[in-house]
């Protein structure tokens, strides 16, 4: 039986790389499309040796439309999971016409091939900043959406995209997946969430921070009308992430007409910023050096998920813990260290 060829946009990313190794689990056949603006070229090599599979990798920017219609025209996708975008909050509050250009105008390009192709189902990565400020918790997917950054902006642009996509297209099915703050890495150490420069997430800074790498940690904001002071999060481990994705691809492969779903993809549990520092030293026994700092433009106070419509329809729900997440978020640290001591 021939494998289903899905084009993975962002596929050597974070996310991307850890969904690829599902796939292929799963038995399907992901090629990669990636420009590395946010990604190592590296991780290729590193998902193949994973996986011992050859993976067919492509390197240019989504918003090329002539490059990607010859792209499907050179496989037969049967889906595409749209993870290619800048996703830095507070870069995005710095420079918001960069997260206009590059999240806005790919998706549009990508749209542009799929109306070609309509029997192509899509799979969208969506986010939980959508929601902006929400002012009660957990969220569900009907909650009132808005943004609190440029960042927020462009997923909820891309959302009523899709939304008005699909009502003119209405055989297309599209599965949109908010999801909330993905931690963690691959148990064999071998990619992980691996950032060009100083990170914009706060894992890799505990991680880098506990290595040496960098000298001190800051958490950014202690007054927070939170129990502790500082922002609370739902942390989901990326393997779940990744498999909720795979979900999502099977949950429109069964359905029999054209669809615009949306769901929550999260554990449910918040976790604090402090928390999470805590089970951090908890659980590797690292001592980390850390200080208060301002809050950070773009974050809001709390934010964690509702997941019972993801339970419901996608038949999926979060199966590791954020202790688990952050053992192998270190692990991968240290297989870092060990591959390459150099890098700083």
């Amino acid at each position: 039986m021939q494998r289903k060829q899905i084009l993975v946009t962002g596929g050597a990313g974070y996310i991307g790389s850890h969904t690829i190794v599902t796939l292929l689990e799963e038995g399907y056949e992901p090629i990669v499309l990636d420009d590395f603006r946010n990604a190592n070229p590296a991780v290729i090599k590193k998902l193949q040796k994973l996986t011992k599979k050859e993976i067919p990798f492509f390197n240019f920017s989504c918003c090329d439309f002539d490059k990607l219609i010859q792209l499907f025209k050179k496989y037969s996708f049967s889906g595409v999971i749209h993870f290619a975008a800048d996703k830095a909050v507070g870069e995005s509050v710095v420079n918001p016409l960069k997260y206009f250009d590059n999240n806005i105008t790919g998706l549009i390009s990508l749209l542009k091939v799929i109306e070609k192709y309509p029997n192509t189902n899509l799979v969208f990565s969506s986010s939980c900043t959508v929601y902006g400020n929400p002012t009660s918790y957990p969220v569900t997917e009907s909650f009132p959406v808005g943004f609190n950054s440029p960042y927020g902006f462009t997923k909820l642009c891309n959302e009523q995209m899709l939304m008005q996509f699909h009502t003119a297209l209405q055989s297309t099915k599209i599965c949109s997946l908010r999801y909330f703050n993905p931690i963690g890495a691959h148990e064999s150490g071998l990619i992980g969430e691996e950032p060009i420069g100083a990170p914009n997430n706060l894992v890799p800074f505990i991680t880098q921070t506990a290595a040496g790498w960098r000298e001190q940690l800051t958490v950014f904001g202690n007054d927070y009308n939170t129990p502790d002071g500082s922002c609370l999060r739902d942390y989901i481990h990326v393997m779940d992430l990744a498999e909720a994705h795979v979900s999502a691809l099977k949950y429109l492969e069964k359905r029999k007409e054209g669809c615009n779903a949306i769901f929550n993809i999260g554990t449910g549990i918040p976790t604090s910023v402090l928390e999470l520092i805590k089970v951090f030293e908890q659980e590797t026994g690292k001592t980390l050096n850390w200080k208060f700092g301002p809050r950070r433009a773009g974050d809001v106070p709390a934010i964690y998920a509702n997941v019972e419509k993801s339970l419901k329809e996608l038949h999926w729900k979060a199966k590791r813990s954020v202790n688990e997440a952050v053992l192998s978020a270190w692990n991968f640290q240290k297989h870092s260290l060990i591959t390459n001591p150099s890098i700083k």
